[in-house]
């Protein structure tokens, strides 16, 4: 079915009594969050069932918004339309309805009066099963000529505990601009948002790639690079390889990648002849901002380490930890992962997970909080912990995910993008400065929190409070 580009109305004179129109709408739970927000119902007295996943709307102030929404939905954009002013109301509500449900709005002319051009329409809302939720009358004064809109596409609208990134972000704005090679930037995307971070003050950008490539993508994306410097290269490996000797000079404090493959920015970088390797393994973090968990966290490792045994995975939980302290945990909460809650010989992920913790105890890894094994919700719900009888000083408040290996991490991360909308910036830990590894389908949002967090690392290696050795 083709949507139509166009709203027209109907006018005072076209409408007839007795003439009907009607929506039918499949109610989500975004919706119902949205009208108990704007109704001001956000008591769990009002959401029955809040926090157990039955949640039904009561007919209170929740209900209304809701449906009065639909039946104004109805008059302003089907009949009469575009033009239509609401001058009264008289509408009953009864009933209460769920996620999940089908309701139909309906609207019938039931009377026109000339004078203000007026007319009365018999308003409902019926369930799937029949039953009538909404029924009353409202009074518009409708339009006495033709107008034509084109049609909108609402905003998409998100609830959230918290919003992660926009902390991030704000946490750089009084800090001091750090030097960094923007390795191969010749595309318009990698352009744009190492520019957009110069400019809001985080980094002093050194562009390193084949400059004619990076002035053709600036001029794409109407990017003027007179006040930025430019150190032209032959091709992408010679990118990488210049970038890793500005930061081995000293000339810049953290490296972002532009345009080129993972592989060719961090086979620079992992040689010991390069000069950016630290005592411990290199790892990958991804800072996570997920709508419906109350605040950041940290996946690691998906991007570096496949299959790390038990002294890679010590240093793993230690690069993120290091990173938690440096964005403010004061002592970051570490949930390690498998896919049980109990010591089992024949899951090697939980034998580890309890060495882990023994190393923990023993001081070979410092400033966190571990537990493990924990299955995922036993990590991320203190409910579901409660359940199964298990006393966690992490479970529900945990900071740092430790998967079991790159495959496993890797897959959770694209879960919680995918299917429950979050986002992850990407940053390299276990060198001796902060790596941004950005994707081509990362949002200016999150290549703005990558850069954040790599400022922040940045910040805090000078002050010496992040580990380099």
């Amino acid at each position: 079915m083709v949507e139509p580009q166009e709203l027209t109305n109907v006018t005072f004179d076209e409408i007839q009594v007795g003439v009907t129109k009607e929506a039918t709408v499949t109610l989500t739970q975004h919706q119902i969050d949205v009208a108990a927000i704007v109704s001001g119902d956000v008591d769990a007295l009002y959401l029955k069932g809040a926090g157990t996943g039955d949640t039904r709307l009561e007919p209170k102030k929740t209900e209304a918004a809701g449906a009065e929404a639909m039946i104004s939905i109805l008059l302003g954009a089907r009949m009469p339309g575009p033009g239509t002013k609401i001058v009264h109301r008289d509408l009953r509500f009864s009933g209460d309805f769920a996620a999940g449900d089908k309701l139909t709005a309906r609207v019938t002319a039931r009377e026109k009066r000339t004078e203000g051009n007026l007319v009365v329409f018999d308003c409902s809302v019926v369930s799937q099963a029949g039953k009538e939720l909404v029924a009353g009358t409202v009074t518009v004064q409708a339009p006495t000529s033709r107008l034509v809109y084109d049609v909108i596409k609402p905003p998409h609208l998100e609830l959230r505990f918290g919003d992660s990134f926009a902390q991030l972000i704000r946490g750089c704005q009084d800090c001091e601009p750090i030097p960094c090679a923007v390795v191969h930037p010749c595309d318009r995307d990698s352009l744009a948002g190492a520019i957009e971070a110069a400019r809001r003050g985080f980094i002093v950008p050194v562009l390193v790639g084949p400059e004619e490539k990076i002035r053709k993508a600036a001029e794409e994306a109407q990017i003027d690079l007179a006040s930025y410097r430019i150190v032209s290269t032959e091709h992408s490996h010679a990118s990488a390889a210049k970038s890793v000797e500005l930061a081995r000079t000293g000339e810049v404090e953290a490296l972002m990648k532009g345009s080129l493959h993972t592989d060719e920015i961090m086979g620079a970088i992992v040689p010991t002849a390069a000069g950016l390797r630290t005592s411990r393994r290199i790892s990958h973090a991804f800072v996570m901002d997920v709508s419906t968990y109350p605040k950041m966290f940290m996946i690691t490792d998906a991007a570096v380490n496949i299959f790390p045994d038990l002294e890679v995975k010590r240093d793993i939980i230690q690069n993120a930890i290091d990173l938690g302290r440096a964005l403010g945990i004061e002592k970051p909460k570490v949930g390690i992962l498998s896919a049980v809650e109990v010591v089992n010989p024949k899951i090697p992920s939980t034998l580890e997970a309890a060495a882990l913790c023994k190393m923990a105890d023993r001081g070979q890894i410092t400033g966190g909080i571990l537990d493990g094994p924990l299955a995922f919700d036993n990590a991320i719900s203190a409910q579901a912990a409660k359940i199964k009888g298990i006393s966690s000083p992490v479970s529900g408040d945990v900071d740092i995910l430790l998967a079991p290996d790159l495959e496993a991490a890797n897959m959770l991360f694209k879960q919680l993008t995918y299917l429950a909308g979050g986002e992850g910036a990407g940053i390299v830990l276990g060198t001796k400065i902060p790596i941004v590894l950005t994707s081509r389908a990362d949002s200016v949002r999150t290549r703005l929190a990558s850069v954040a967090v790599m400022a922040q690392v940045a910040h805090a290696r000078r002050s010496g409070k992040f580990e380099t050795r």
